[in-house]
């Protein structure tokens, strides 16, 4: 019986950690860190990258101010 209860807040944990969505640091070459809720893209039209920050505000920068973009 406990292995059924193991088994049950293993696989529970184990949906709980999957309906997370990832989210990534953007770090700027002037030394910022800001947190994007999706996966930067980039403006085929102004080739910018765009992402919402973790307030839900949409963000631009241009590419050459992005050092990395890293998943957490």
């Amino acid at each position: 019986m406990k292995h059924w209860k193991v088994l049950t807040l293993g696989l529970l944990g184990l949906f709980i950690l999957a309906g997370c969505g990832n989210d990534y640091l953007v770090r700027t070459t002037d030394g910022q860190i800001m947190e994007a809720e999706d996966k930067p893209e980039i403006d085929d039209e102004t080739g910018m990258i765009e992402f919402e920050d973790a307030t839900n505000r949409d963000r631009q920068m241009q590419q050459q101010d992005v050092e990395e973009i890293i998943e957490r």
